[in-house]
């Protein structure tokens, strides 16, 4: 998959140094699950636990590759979640930070958005996003979602952003 200056693949084993790279980031992760960085060892069981088996039905987080370089900047694409017991599809990306504000997150979380329209039939996605989070906030407005509210999503404060018809049932009461 690509789009226009960047390739998408799927991670195999041997990226496993490239997303232990990323983990260990606190800049990259600060915004992620606890904002807490992982080991080598925690990150390679991360991705043999989870990213590898989490290519299912289109679904999965991809390596993106620069097209001019061919070097890995950084990761994209669709996680299934589960949102206040809501089943929901979420666009998710990093980028290594040389790689900030380039346009290759709106350029990556735009391809996942069209991709999962388009090949999925996803009606509705969104992006989980923590509230200090600005760019990743930008990325999502920049791509027409919206914010619907804020949730604790894995024991932090979280926001929804979201294309598509809003949960109906959500309540009118937010964290904020």
């Amino acid at each position: 998959m690509e789009s226009q200056r960047l390739i998408y693949r799927a991670y195999t084993k041997e990226d496993d140094e490239f997303y232990a790279s990323m983990w260990g980031q606190p800049d990259i992760v600060r915004y992620i699950g606890k904002g807490l960085t992982k080991t080598k060892k925690e990150a390679v069981r991360s991705l043999e636990n989870w990213i590898l088996p989490g290519y299912k039905n289109g679904m999965g987080l991809f390596v993106i590759i620069l097209k001019e370089t061919g070097e890995p900047i950084g990761h994209a694409g669709l996680v299934p979640q589960v949102v206040e017991g809501r089943k929901e599809t979420e666009i998710g990306y990093w980028l290594k930070k040389p790689f900030w504000g380039k346009g290759f997150a709106s350029e990556a979380a735009g391809f996942f958005m069209s991709y999962g329209k388009a090949e999925l039939h996803q009606s509705r996605l969104i992006s989980l996003i923590h509230p200090k989070n600005a760019a990743s906030i930008a990325v999502a407005k920049k791509l027409g979602m919206v914010y619907e509210k804020t949730v604790f999503f894995n024991g932090s404060r979280t926001r929804v952003y979201a294309t598509g018809q809003p949960q109906t049932i959500w309540k009118a009461i937010t964290c904020d």
